[in-house]
């Protein structure tokens, strides 16, 4: 009971555990905990310290694959290389005792509804259709997890949005945004991608369309 209450005692705790749970055979670093999570440095390492003595976590080192900017020379334009660099991260501990029932209370259950994603949503653009799947309803067979369609799209609200639904899920998300004639021009030529979206198990929140 005690390791239960250590668990679930903060917002930001289960973000994290969300998304170790997604991604069990990832090892993160405190710098890609910080961007995936939306969490600050500070509550961040005050969470993963009590995940660690929970047993959840444990600490790993790892290669880490980041971008090294090479500058032009005179023969040679500028060019970004990948290279690996050892670090420090974090590890589900795959030995912990309540992995598979901590998994299907907060990976296999959502707790999204219509009205939290519309208001991540909410200042994106004139929406005509709002679509998720994926992720939001258990389907692995569906190609994207939300399709925006609508006039005068930020698609910056948009990534702003999708980055704080990927921070409550705890997983990536893959997104397409189109215009409304855009939209239409696809679906009257049967487009591939378009009718696989609406081919599969998927649940509108926003239908204007009357699709």
């Amino acid at each position: 009971m005690e390791t239960l209450g250590k668990l679930f005692d903060s917002t930001a705790r289960v973000k994290v555990m969300k998304l170790f749970l997604s991604n069990e055979d990832k090892t993160f670093d405190n710098e890609d905990l910080v961007k995936r999570t939306k969490t600050a440095l500070p509550t961040l390492r005050k969470e993963l310290s009590l995940l660690e003595k929970a047993g959840f976590l444990k600490k790993r080192v790892f290669y880490k694959e980041i971008e090294v900017k090479i500058p032009k020379t005179k023969k040679k334009p500028a060019v970004v290389k990948i290279v690996k660099k050892k670090a420090n991260g974090w590890g589900i501990n795959e030995k912990f005792q309540y992995l598979a029932p901590l998994h299907s209370l907060l990976v296999d259950m959502t707790s999204f509804t219509s009205s939290s994603i519309l208001k991540n949503l909410s200042g994106a653009g004139k929406l005509k259709l709002v679509l998720v799947s994926g992720a939001f309803i258990q389907n692995s067979e569906s190609r994207v997890d939300i399709l925006v369609v609508g006039d005068n799209i930020q698609t910056s609200r948009v990534d702003r949005a999708v980055g704080i639904l990927e921070s409550e899920i705890g997983k990536e998300l893959r997104y397409v945004v189109l215009r409304t004639d855009d939209f239409n021009y696809r679906l009257n030529i049967y487009d591939k991608l378009v009718r696989d979206i609406l081919d599969t198990p998927h649940q509108k929140i926003v239908n204007r369309l009357g699709i």
